[in-house]
């Protein structure tokens, strides 16, 4: 470690589960790189619906990893382990972590790392891992969606789904997102979805048939659950699958599965903080080669809503809990 790095850092902890009120500042020991890892001098970090779980007290983080949330960080390589490939310090970069990004210094595997897209600064650039690690392997990956398909997202005005909207439309699929409000609806549509559904006036599943002749979709990104799981199933076309990715609306419900056999559907799902660095970096090779040129060309890119500084975390966390937001909060340090 550099002698011009100091003892301690600021984070922010959670002190117990509860309301955005329990996350505070503190002080902690600097971290230090092993090998295969980097020490990122964090710029901006990302503030994702887990981090809400985690500080619930619903989501612990795997073992080993550092209580302290955040799972995106873009910022400065300020030191380096062994064998970190081709990083070295003062390069920038964004990263995806399994905890640890709500601080000054983050320590992250350096094959989760990726350059900063060209033109983006840290904020843009924090916005970036998590949602689209998350989108490239449950969409195209899990869920294998391919150009001409039809693609539904649930939350289509949140961090994973103003994502999953721009890569679909990128890749060459129709897409359609649900969204709680006539605005958020407009701003999926601006975003590239062929049809915002207003789910608090509208009905999706009889929308989506409408609009596909009464086939269905063929493959649906569900983060709702609960009482969504049997409409999803009603909602697919032969063949169909649903990727399922979190639960917000519960993660048990009693479905007839006459219509999974019937239609052949698959039915899905996966968790992305507990996969191992070798298969996130299998899917950060993806990414360099199949989204990062998009994302340097400016055809996609993070849909930013708010940042703010580390110390007003519990701030950021009272927009997440609100759901006023349209795609994704930052905190800047």
């Amino acid at each position: 470690m550099s002698a011009s790095l100091p003892d301690l850092m600021t984070v922010v902890e959670i002190t117990e589960p509860g309301g955005p009120g329990v996350l505070v500042a503190a002080q902690r020991p600097l971290p230090e790189p092993g090998p295969g890892e980097v020490l990122i001098r964090v710029e901006a970090a990302g503030v994702n619906r887990p981090d809400v779980l985690q500080r619930e007290g619903n989501y612990a983080p795997p073992p080993g990893t550092t209580d302290i949330p955040g799972l995106e960080v873009a910022g400065t390589i300020a030191a380096v382990g062994g064998e970190a490939g081709q990083w070295q310090v003062g390069d920038k970069a964004c990263a995806l972590v399994a905890g640890g990004g709500y601080a000054e210094y983050c320590v992250a595997p350096a094959p989760q790392c990726l350059p900063f897209p060209a033109g983006f600064d840290a904020v843009r650039a924090a916005a970036v891992p998590e949602t689209y690690f998350t989108v490239w392997t449950n969409v195209f990956e899990r869920g294998r969606l391919q150009a001409g398909e039809t693609f539904l997202v649930h939350g289509g005005s949140s961090g994973i789904g103003t994502t999953a909207i721009q890569l679909a439309h990128a890749f060459g699929a129709r897409v359609f997102a649900t969204a709680g409000s006539a605005e958020k609806c407009r701003a999926c549509e601006e975003l590239g979805a062929a049809r915002g559904i207003d789910y608090r006036e509208e009905d999706f599943v009889e929308i989506v048939r409408d609009l596909t002749d009464g086939a269905g979709v063929d493959l649906i990104l569900d983060m709702v659950g609960g009482d969504y799981i049997q409409r999803n199933i009603s909602a697919l076309a032969v063949e169909g699958r649903i990727v399922q990715i979190a639960f917000l609306r519960g993660a048990k419900a009693e479905i007839n599965f006459a219509p999974v056999m019937l239609k052949r559907l698959t039915l899905t799902g996966s968790t992305l903080r507990p996969r191992s660095v070798e298969q996130k970096a299998a899917i950060a090779a993806a990414l360099t080669e199949k989204v990062w040129p998009l994302l340097d060309s400016g055809q996609i890119g993070p849909v930013v809503h708010a940042t703010f500084p580390l110390a007003e975390a519990a701030q950021a966390h009272e927009l997440m809990d609100s759901s006023a937001h349209i795609g994704k909060i930052v905190l800047t340090v």
